[in-house]
């Protein structure tokens, strides 16, 4: 496969899957090579950075075991590009005086790929090869707290993730730590998002959307995620904050155009559903934010 095509396949992955790879409401640190220090550049940074991990560190396989490491095993690397020049074989040509000939050595780039894999994908690396990473401080929001702890039956929240998403095989939310966030109004406004989802399970409200786990694109895809943007929306009004989600969802947009205008009442049945999902959540604190 070329490396064209490697690349591109990994974008288009991310797009299918709702994912924007170059606007993210955290803020990691810039992938870069573990070993160079190095940031990576234009395509690469992008790739790397949708992989989610914590750490923004990256090696090779031989890096890995030149630091006396090595890669865990069934972990797969992700595919980087690099234009390597290529010198074609000389050419002969007549000058206009036909009298001799010269000869034109020609360069051309060639785009080629290698991979790489995270830190965390490795063992065995020396704990002082690899640099802290530092988290911004940002306050939490009491009110948005208050809205968190208080959901009944709420699910598992793991904040080991470089991502946010709600699993419904596991009831898990995953979501990425406050410090990473651009601002709080982000962090909470993604987590309420995520939350909204998980209402959607067997045991809460047991929302269409979510136990049928339909594909991205499909109607039923699409009005959970008007859902979850609505009730992220009610929430942060709730709690009087700005709603950040919305703007961040572009790789949705277009879904929701055609669903909308294939479904006259998507919108209002979205919205009523939403509303009851933000009551789900908070019942419990609901009386004293009013």
């Amino acid at each position: 496969m070329k490396a064209y095509e490697v690349i591109t396949n990994k974008i288009l992955e991310a797009l299918n899957k709702g994912e924007i790879p170059w606007h993210k409401p955290w803020t990691p640190s810039f992938p870069m090579n573990l070993v160079t220090k190095r940031g990576y550049r234009g395509i690469n940074a992008f790739v790397l950075n949708m992989m989610g991990f914590e750490s923004p560190y990256f090696l090779t396989y031989r890096e890995a075991r030149k630091l006396g490491g090595n890669i865990k095993k069934g972990e797969k690397g992700c595919p980087i590009v690099f234009w390597k020049w290529v010198q074609e074989k000389p050419e002969e040509t007549e000058e206009k005086t036909e009298t001799e000939a010269t000869v034109k050595n020609k360069n051309r780039p060639f785009l080629r790929y290698y991979t790489v894999f995270n830190v965390s994908q490795c063992e065995n690396l020396p704990a002082d090869k690899i640099p802290a990473i530092e988290s911004r401080v940002i306050d939490p929001i009491e009110q948005c707290e208050a809205v968190v702890a208080g959901m009944p039956e709420r699910p598992e929240i793991n904040f080991n993730n470089g991502r946010a998403f709600y699993d419904s095989s596991t009831d898990v939310v995953g979501m990425p730590v406050l410090g990473s966030f651009i601002n709080a109004e982000e962090y909470y406004s993604t987590l309420f998002h995520e939350l909204t989802h998980s209402t959607g399970h067997p045991r809460r409200l047991n929302r269409k959307g979510i136990i049928e786990n339909e594909e991205f694109g499909s109607q039923s895809y699409v009005k959970e995620e008007l859902i979850a943007e609505m009730g992220a929306a009610f929430l942060c009004g709730q709690c009087q904050i700005e709603n950040k989600t919305i703007a961040n969802q572009a790789a949705y947009i277009q879904g929701w155009l055609k669903a909308l205008k294939n479904d006259k009442t998507m919108v209002i049945m979205a919205a009523a559903q939403a509303q009851k999902a933000s009551d789900y959540i908070t019942k419990k604190v609901k009386n004293g934010m009013d």
